[in-house]
């Protein structure tokens, strides 16, 4: 700050206006407060420090408004990868239950609730799997168990897989965990269940992935008995590649790969990244069906749990959704569901389980946020037609089949990536704090041509007004009364110094003088006040003042 120029500015306090105008760096202030009365300049420059004023507090509060609204910007980019993690791949087989492990007592249980089938019906069924007819004094099981039901008469990955292999390399079942999903018992390659470690690869292209060669077994597919809604006219394979944290939903986001075709699936990884609120609406928080919030929309998404779970994904909370609704609705979990809830009971399927949860997704009620951060892979699909003549003839001896049992049930899958590189999508804000700090300092220095140390000298100047104004007003409240009662004391001296002169006070003593009262001397030398300054005292209720006071 400029030091104040000439006698006058010299003899004013820091506290004022004229001085910190004068000395600080705000433009304009000095003109509109300097010496000299009022003149036309002096009001125009005022008017130019209010007007540039007032329009940086506008573009200010239109910067905060502006932050306020929490915009966000989405950036596509492609990277380069030395090696990527293979997706999980889960494949199922199109008709859930092979016909060759049904049972009269599965056709009790199971009949009417999957396959629609009246009691009447079980002879004429029976006879269309090619078995017998129930036995005389058939009687049903006490208990009825899906799992163990679709465990058995599901098709088994022994049966299905003829051929594996992952980079040129042999694989077999044991690189396959099973699953249940809505469509059944399916099988998921790479998953990482169980701590296992993901496989990676170094290189995309085909043969730098998973190809398996699949049996579909049309011959075990159940008769088309009824069209009902759940009724299968198609055969073939159902596959969903997706990553390890997220559960496959294969009915809805599967593909399928025909018999007698060789389906080419080229990938490529998409890593999305999405801002949490109040920027964008995504959640990290893990999810378990098992926990119920007490006030909970019965539609609505679910809660966070308060335990341990599998990390949060859109699939998997819209999975919970499901198994909540029907858990509350059926008071049991249909198979594919997670959870610690009952299995339903096939009546429990065909009464309550199924039209809930179909109810359910009609409505699309299970508003799930997006994860914070998730991986998905976009596919592109080609296909040949497979085996050829010679090759039919080759895997007939092969697998000891026909050859038109080859030609029509034979498939090849053949996953790979199609290059090294990756996509993000990421969300990112579009203001930051920075940005707006940038925008308000820009716009003080371009209107009022201020900057952080000007806010600093109003700050000082406010503390020096303080200091002088306020501070000052208490202290000179507080000397004023200290010298009236100085004077108070002296004008009780002068006005009984006649009245007491047989008094003797030494060389010197303590005087206490009190309105109405004769001064009253305190000779005792040990108890002598220090010569510089006036005590209160009171003698009964009246206050007085005692001074040291020295006799010539």
């Amino acid at each position: 700050m400029k030091p104040p120029s000439g006698p006058e500015e010299a003899r004013r306090p820091a506290s004022d206006i004229r001085v910190f105008a004068s000395s600080c760096t705000l433009h304009g202030l000095g003109h509109v407060f300097g010496p000299g009365s009022l003149t036309p300049r002096r009001g125009l420059w005022a008017v130019a420090v209010l007007l540039s004023l007032a329009a940086f507090l506008y573009q200010v509060a239109e910067r905060v408004r502006y932050y306020g609204e929490f915009h966000h910007e989405t950036a596509l980019d492609e990277r380069e990868s030395h090696q990527l993690t293979f997706p999980a791949v889960t494949l199922c087989n199109i008709n859930p239950l092979r016909r060759s492990r049904l049972t009269p007592n599965d056709l009790h249980w199971a009949g009417p609730a999957l396959l629609g089938l009246e009691p009447a019906e079980h002879a004429a069924f029976l006879r269309a799997l090619g078995q017998p007819p129930t036995p005389p004094g058939f009687m049903p099981s006490p208990t009825f168990d899906m799992a163990q039901f679709y465990a058995r008469a599901g098709h088994t990955l022994e049966d299905m897989l003829l051929d594996c292999r992952y980079r040129g390399q042999p694989c077999g079942p044991e690189n396959f965990t099973t699953i249940f999903t809505r469509m059944g018992q399916c099988y998921t390659f790479n998953s990482g269940a169980d701590g296992a470690e993901l496989l990676t690869t170094p290189k995309g292209g085909a043969g730098n992935g998973l190809e398996v060669m699949l049996d579909v077994q049309e011959d075990e597919y159940l008769p088309v008995w009824k069209d009902v809604e759940d009724t299968l006219f198609e055969v073939g394979i159902r596959v969903q590649i997706h990553s390890q944290e997220e559960p496959p939903i294969i009915d809805q986001l599967g593909f399928g790969a025909a018999p007698s075709y060789q389906t080419f699936v080229s990938c490529q990884q998409q890593q999305l990244s999405f801002l949490p609120p109040p920027w964008g609406d995504c959640s990290s928080a893990s999810l378990d069906p098992d926990f119920e919030p007490e006030s909970a929309d019965p539609l609505g998404s679910p809660s966070p749990s308060p335990g341990l779970s599998p990390p949060y994904s859109l699939m998997g909370c819209r999975l919970a959704c499901e198994t909540r609704y029907v858990a509350r609705k059926c008071g049991c979990r249909m198979m594919h569901m997670p959870g610690g809830a009952p299995v339903c009971s096939p009546q429990q399927y065909k009464d309550c389980a199924n039209p809930a949860l179909d109810a359910m997704l009609r409505k699309d009620a299970c508003t799930c946020p997006n994860p914070c951060a998730s991986t998905r892979y976009a596919k592109e699909l080609s296909m040949v037609r497979m085996p050829s003549r010679a090759a039919t003839r080759y895997l007939a001896r092969k697998y000891n089949r026909s050859e038109a049992y080859i030609a029509e049930n034979v498939l090849v899958l053949d996953i790979f990536f199609e290059a090294l590189n990756y996509e993000t999508v990421e969300q990112k804000k579009a203001y930051e704090v920075s940005e707006l700090l940038g925008d308000i300092g820009g716009q003080m220095g371009l209107f009022i041509g201020a900057s952080l140390l000007t806010i600093l000298e109003i700050l000082d100047y406010l503390c020096e007004v303080f200091q002088d104004r306020v501070l000052g007003y208490f202290w000179n409240r507080k000397h004023s009364q200290r010298h009236s009662s100085t004077n108070l004391l002296q004008e009780g001296l002068g006005s009984h110094r006649n009245q007491v002169p047989h008094l003797s006070l030494g060389p010197s003593a303590v005087v206490c003088v009190s309105a109405g009262l004769p001064p009253l001397p305190v000779p005792s030398p040990g108890h002598f006040l220090p010569p510089t300054a006036p005590a209160t005292w009171s003698h009964g209720s009246r206050p007085g003042v005692c001074v040291f006071r020295a006799t010539p």
